[in-house]
């Protein structure tokens, strides 16, 4: 459900509120049960959840309803906050992604298994106020529950595809986090998720770090020292990988609604944060879905924050959130065809 002051309870609820949405898979909610029904109140949605204690198994009502809440105890007072950052709402958040994850992580066969897990939006403040600060977000604290160090935050719009190299490290630290291994084990990713999309035979294109992609070694010499290495070991591997192309012109090669079917890449690979993000955010902002590959089960979310400052009013738009749960179901159905074909 995301940080109880922030937009998450509503954009879930608008979300699931869709009849198409609802009928397209089971949904188990865990979140705090006071502001799910504030949210409803408010927009003038009936209930349509199942609730569940959070110490209660949920195999039986999981079964019989398509849409559980899993209700975790809070603080009632908590709702009588403006909404911003608290130590409550970031306790209670973090905990709410703990308990998917647990249920992601089940074995195959087990009733209560999470086929994916769609996260909505939580502060890293209110993880900071709440002693967990040594997660940045959902996607370091996914990976470090799941033991995986191969993984990374992948993005796909009805814009753009793009995979990130590195993602939240300050830009002076580049220097030292991109390496051969590093730039390649990302572009391996990006073709996987393209994979898992059901894209057959990926294009990947590639960036460079510095301007005009490096200008021969005038402006930088990472793209010669580091990125033009990782492409080819990639293309040893069988990956259809090209670059390392300048920034500021590889990314309209890659539009998926190119007139006249002349895109040249499904996914563009970026070395760092906002050198991917400024385009898929530019271009579709209410539709981009991020995604984390590399964990051994499906993870989504709305590309948009808690926005604490529109939060109440009942006017977020659920198209980020709606489209998740839509990527989520697609990314799970293209896995589990892949793991029987093989």
């Amino acid at each position: 459900m995301g940080d109880p002051l922030g937009i998450g309870p509503e954009v879930t609820l608008r979300a699931l509120s869709d009849a198409g949405v609802r009928k397209a898979a089971r949904y188990v909610i865990h979140g705090w049960s006071p502001a799910l029904l504030k949210a409803a109140e408010a927009m003038g949605i009936e209930p349509f959840w199942w609730r569940v204690p959070s110490s209660e198994a949920l195999q039986h009502a999981s079964e019989s309803h398509d849409v559980v809440l899993v209700d975790t105890e809070g603080p009632s007072t908590l709702l009588d906050h403006e909404p911003g950052p608290t130590k409550a709402g970031g306790a209670m958040s973090f905990g709410f992604v703990e308990r998917a994850i647990a249920d992601a992580l089940r074995p195959e066969g087990d009733p209560l298994r999470a086929d994916a897990v769609v996260t909505a939006p939580i502060s890293k403040a209110a993880w900071s106020m709440a002693g967990k600060g040594r997660y940045p977000g959902h996607t370091e604290l996914l990976a470090a529950r799941a033991r995986t160090k191969r993984f990374r935050m992948v993005f796909d719009s009805s814009a753009l595809r793009v995979a990130l190299c590195t993602a939240h490290i300050p830009l002076m630290e580049l220097r030292n986090a991109l390496t051969i291994g590093r730039i390649h084990d990302t572009i391996d990713l990006a073709h996987e998720f393209c994979l898992d999309l059901g894209v057959e035979a990926p294009r990947i294109g590639v960036c460079g770090l510095n301007p005009h992609a490096g200008e021969g070694g005038l402006m930088g010499d990472e793209e010669e020292r580091l990125i033009a290495p990782a492409i080819r070991a990639a293309v040893q591997n069988g990956l259809n990988a090209t670059g390392p192309f300048p920034a500021d012109t590889v990314f309209s090669g890659a539009l998926l609604d190119r007139p006249g079917g002349a895109r040249h890449h499904d996914i563009i690979v970026a070395m760092y944060h906002d050198q991917g993000l400024i385009p898929v955010k530019l271009l579709a902002f209410d539709n981009a879905v991020n995604c984390t590959q590399g964990l051994p089960f499906v993870r989504t979310s709305p590309d948009h924050g808690t926005a604490y400052d529109i939060a109440r009013r009942y006017t977020a738009d659920a198209g980020s959130m709606r489209r998740a749960i839509e990527v989520a179901i697609r990314l799970s159905g293209v896995r589990a065809g892949r793991a029987v074909s093989r």
